[in-house]
């Protein structure tokens, strides 16, 4: 197995070159400083597996792993950083990564680690199970409001975006050039197609809930 390690301190790359030689037979460990270097050895040594720092000089480790998904570079990233914030691992993941583990804790996973990922399986560390979950969670519920809006016509989209900005019934139909009770009907079937219960209240609290969604939709 070739594996690539990128951080640009020497002592935890060879602490960790260490651990991996003694826990895996028949492996090549490549060494990198920073990031630069990183995605120029992984595009000619072609390591099955890339252990990256984020904090990397030249290019970090999210930038090498974004370029690694775009380019289709055959290598499965793995980030160890001291970063735990959410927004950190998101941005991570989202760029492709296979694992996401802390610097503390990575004598006792980076060969569980390994082996998962070699597998081809994600690997998150457990102490960050909670965050990955939730974000996996609300992909989901992200893909299921996607879904229920390619349900809606041109005009019933445009409708539930101009509630959004505060718009009321009768301000609505005169930027539509329509009647009220036409963009009252427009509503009801929005409410219809979005699942939502027959409350009056109902459409406004879907929109407080899910403003940065619907920001992201075109209307044509």
């Amino acid at each position: 197995m070739k594996l690539l390690i990128a951080d640009d301190h020497p002592i935890f790359r060879k602490g960790l070159k260490d651990i991996l030689e003694g826990s895996f037979s028949d492996i090549q460990i490549i060494e990198c400083k920073d990031g630069r270097e990183a995605l120029e050895a992984i595009k000619k040594h072609k390591p099955s597996i890339s252990i990256l720092d984020i904090n990397m000089p030249e290019l970090n480790g999210i930038e090498v792993s974004d370029i690694v998904t775009k380019e289709k570079l055959s290598t499965r990233i793995v980030i160890l950083t001291m970063y735990r914030d959410r927004e950190m691992i998101k941005k991570a993941m989202d760029s492709g990564a296979y694992s996401y583990i802390l610097k503390d804790f990575a004598a006792n996973e980076i060969v569980d680690c390994i082996a998962k990922v070699s597998k081809d399986e994600k690997y998150i560390g457990p102490e960050l199970q909670a965050y990955y979950s939730n974000f996996v969670e609300s992909d989901k519920k992200k893909i299921e409001l996607l879904f229920l809006l390619k349900n809606l016509t041109q005009a019933e989209l445009k409708t539930l975006k101009l509630v959004s900005h505060n718009k009321t019934t009768k301000e609505i139909a005169e930027l539509l050039f329509l009647s009220e009770k036409t963009i009252e009907n427009y509503r009801s079937k929005i409410c219809q197609k979005l699942q939502l219960p027959p409350r009056n209240n109902s459409l406004v609290l879907w929109i407080s809930e899910n403003k940065e969604l619907l920001i992201g939709i075109s209307e044509f």
